[in-house]
């Protein structure tokens, strides 16, 4: 009896997750086509937030197309921001061109392979795509967060950030969409999004 109320529970749970978890699928063509907006805060003031000291470094906005979805539980990063989202805009909107890439996320990157040959070439990929660090402003946009299912559509805006603990230990967020590779990823403190 215990046995079978276990794989009820585990098939009801992986039921649950599964439809949590789903892709959203998209329509034709680029579903998220203006580049992200970015506007510098060079004279903004440094904030205590959860324990660090934050210094603003531009008020950022961007509508994206969601390519994964990653949640990090263990360390100061996954304190801060718990969910990266792997996010395209432009082409890395667009359903035929990621047909043809396979993307995962770890290890607060993302990662994009292909057979044969780009979709696009390769540096179009590196400025109309982005893996960033998602630090939701309250418990309110973490839970939105943490809902985002891959191939969604978000709206979000917030401030790209530079952050450092008492300690030493900082986390600055790229302020350029030109680069990939270790370092190249926004470090975004979110303070409103929306899922369609």
């Amino acid at each position: 009896m215990i046995k079978r109320l276990l794989v009820v529970s585990l098939l009801g749970y992986g039921g649950w997750h599964y439809w949590h978890t789903r892709p959203v699928e998209q329509g034709p063509g680029m579903v998220a086509p203006k580049d992200p907006q970015q506007f510098d805060m060079e004279n903004a003031s440094a904030f205590d937030f959860k324990g660090y000291q934050f210094t603003p470094r531009a008020r950022f906005k961007l509508q994206a197309r969601v390519l994964g979805t990653e949640h990090y539980n263990m360390g100061r990063e996954a304190n801060l921001a718990p969910v990266d989202l792997a996010l395209g805009w432009g082409p890395m909107s667009d359903s035929q061109v990621l047909s043809r890439l396979r993307i995962s996320q770890g290890n607060r990157m993302y990662y994009y392979a292909w057979d044969d040959a780009p979709p696009i070439p390769q540096q179009e990929i590196v400025t109309h795509s982005a893996n960033m660090h998602m630090i939701p402003a309250d418990s309110s946009i973490e839970k939105s967060l943490k809902a985002v299912r891959p191939g969604s559509l978000v709206e979000l805006e917030g401030q790209l950030v530079w952050i450092a603990a008492s300690d030493g230990w900082q986390w600055r967020s790229s302020l350029t969409r030109t680069d990939s590779g270790n370092g190249a990823c926004e470090v975004v403190l979110v303070q409103s999004i929306q899922t369609h």
